[in-house]
């Protein structure tokens, strides 16, 4: 019998810790090859450990609530087979012969031998820990055997568990590649580095709190501390200054009421102001590049690209920020699909760490909850935040060629926080601005 580790895997370029916060086996328990064994929570996202072996978990090496670095042993599993922690090939396979589907065995010899070859290869040749994603051992041999690189592999488009590929993945992307003569899959996501993070401490109040008799004590939420110490730190980082701007969105409102039931009846889904809203943003963060940078001390980054965070409520209150990338790149269409996309799996946690990271630029709808305006606090280290406000029909002065007069119309109000450091007044100003111009101008011939 061998006994091999299971290490926490990474889960993003920006996470180099999780806390430990569900064992979903016990010591003794039998585990199968991509089963998940434990529950952990990063600063961003919850997820969970798979086990890259068949065998019996004999060992844990943390409690509930413990804090360990990406790298780090969290579990021994004992496995079947020679005791060589080099020979993973071999240890991941001992099953392999009752998960061959019917297609794998009409599959093309070349690649048959390429997976008994990737069975009996003691160790990759390519370096594929400098990928982001997880691999299981078998996945990483065929990988090498084909001569596919960490990029490479870093674009099939897994089905296994939070995507990740499997073997039948590969085998299938093997087969294609050699079929077409060229990849089949397509990059979903692009990689953007994330800066620090910041200290996950929450800053304790200088002036003592009386508790009087009666009173509860509760103790916060894990995300509740993580939210509060990303607030103070913000807070002690940027110079928080606000633009608000009233934008009249008649025009909207009415082309939505006419597209919005035919969209829903053909996408299945709700068609909402917000990817109107984003689109906007994007248009207008191409119009104002200074906006969509970064501060690393006395440094400024220009961001290439435009990665919009989008404030969304979870369940228990609290919120979490999912990022469109290359949002500047979506039509109307493909936005809605985003964000929708987005939002139903940040309510029912299906979140992956990497989508909740490199965002240039956050929105957060505060109208929401009926509020009309807001001075949200800046997403570290971006340097801008815009709040939309509730949407209110009211009373308005409409000037026309024949003279003024009273109308109904349906007007909101936009809250543009920007970081005074390196964000002045007059380009926080002009940036609401010209979104004022582009929501007022909406297109309402298009269709969706």
């Amino acid at each position: 019998m061998a006994k091999k580790e299971l290490k926490l895997p990474k889960m993003g370029e920006s996470v180099a810790e999780a806390t430990i916060t569900a064992w979903l086996k016990e010591v003794g328990d039998t585990i199968e090859a991509d089963e998940a064994v434990l529950e952990i929570a990063t600063d961003k996202v919850d997820s969970e450990v798979p086990s890259e072996y068949d065998g019996v978990l004999v060992e844990k090496l943390f409690d509930v609530d413990d804090v360990v670095k990406v790298g780090e042993v969290v579990a021994i599993i004992e496995v079947e087979g020679e005791d060589s922690d080099e020979n993973e090939g071999e240890a991941t396979s001992t099953h392999e012969p009752e998960e061959v589907s019917e297609n794998e065995k009409e599959s093309a010899s070349a690649v048959q031998d390429s997976v008994k070859s990737a069975m009996n290869t003691t160790a990759p040749a390519l370096n594929y820990s400098d990928s982001s994603k997880f691999y299981s051992p078998l996945v990483k041999n065929i990988a090498d055997k084909e001569n596919i690189s960490v990029e490479e592999l870093d674009k099939i488009k897994g089905t296994g568990l939070d995507e990740r590929v499997t073997k039948d993945d590969i085998l299938t992307y093997i087969k294609t590649k050699k079929e077409d003569g060229a990849s089949a899959q397509k990059i979903v996501n692009e990689k953007s580095p994330e800066p620090k993070k910041a200290i996950e401490t929450v800053a304790k109040p200088s002036t003592p709190v009386n508790i009087n008799a009666g009173d509860e004590i509760m103790e916060m939420s894990r995300m509740g501390k993580l939210i509060s110490s990303h607030m103070i730190a913000s807070i002690q980082t940027s110079a928080h200054v606000q633009s608000f701007i009233e934008v009249d969105v008649t025009d909207i409102w009415n082309w939505r009421g006419k597209h919005k039931g035919a969209f829903q009846k053909r996408e299945g889904e709700k068609l909402t102001f917000t990817p109107i809203f984003m689109e906007a943003v994007a248009r207008t963060i191409k119009d104002f590049p200074k906006i969509n940078i970064a501060v690393d001390g006395d440094k400024i980054i220009m961001k290439k690209h435009i990665n919009l965070g989008m404030a969304a409520t979870l369940p228990d209150g609290n919120l979490i920020v999912p990022v469109i990338r290359d949002a500047d790149q979506l039509n109307l269409l493909g936005m809605a699909k985003k964000v929708n996309d987005l939002a139903g799996r940040a309510r029912n946690g299906k979140l992956k760490p990497d989508e909740t990271q490199g965002g240039t630029y956050t929105v957060t709808n505060v109208g929401t909850f009926g509020s009309i305006m807001g001075t949200p606090i800046i997403n570290q280290p971006q340097v801008g935040i815009l709040a939309i406000g509730a949407i209110r029909k009211v009373p308005a002065v409409i000037e026309t060629p024949e003279g003024d007069f009273i109308g109904i119309r349906y007007k909101m109000f936009l809250s543009h926080s920007y970081d005074h450091r390196v964000v002045n007044g007059a380009l926080g100003g002009q940036f609401i601005q010209r979104m004022k111009d582009y929501l007022e101008k909406f297109d309402t011939n298009q269709t969706i």
